[in-house]
């Protein structure tokens, strides 16, 4: 079951959009608090899937980068507690990035050559903290290759601990 941020978008009404797609620099403080809500429903969903024994996919960016801090993925972490669950890190270096926008939708570099502030923001403020239970680089795996790798991680462990230590450090 794919329950990711593209799925709760299109369920998420306009005047509340981009709802948990707001990105990071606090563009729109105002929407903020209902951003933590909504990922905090989308969680408690992938959670009752996964206690129904359904497997979810969730494809989906965290951060803290909003006008003030909103600590969602440690939140996530408390919620999914218990859980099975494999944490992926998909890293793509950001002139890899550039060169896919501009191919996908004629739009790349700002007017100066330099990467768009929301690019450059998102790449690096979805990777803090940096903990992962795998990851895999776009730049160097095609999709097929990348789902293998995550495949083979979940036949072949080592167990997951990720979402462990997310959560510990929402205690500390």
């Amino acid at each position: 079951m794919n329950l990711g941020v593209d799925r709760f978008k299109q369920m998420t009404p306009d005047r509340y959009q981009p709802g948990i797609g707001l990105r990071p620099g606090g563009e729109r403080p105002d929407l903020e608090p209902l951003a933590v809500l909504l990922y905090g429903a989308m969680y408690e969903a992938i959670a009752a899937h996964s206690r129904l024994g359904v497997n979810v996919v969730v494809d989906v960016g965290n951060h803290d980068a909003y006008s003030v801090s909103r600590p969602i993925l440690t939140d996530c972490a408390r919620r999914l507690s218990g859980l099975p669950l494999l944490f992926v890190g998909v890293r793509c270096p950001i002139e890899v990035v550039m060169r896919r926008r501009c191919a996908q939708w004629g739009a790349g570099s700002g007017e100066d050559g330099s990467v768009p502030k929301p690019v450059a923001l998102w790449q690096q403020a979805v990777h803090l903290p940096g903990i992962y239970d795998l990851e895999v680089d776009t730049s160097v795996l095609n999709p097929e290759q990348c789902a293998e790798v995550i495949r083979r991680r979940l036949e072949d462990g080592p167990p997951q601990s990720a979402f462990e230590r997310l959560s510990a450090m929402a205690t500390e």
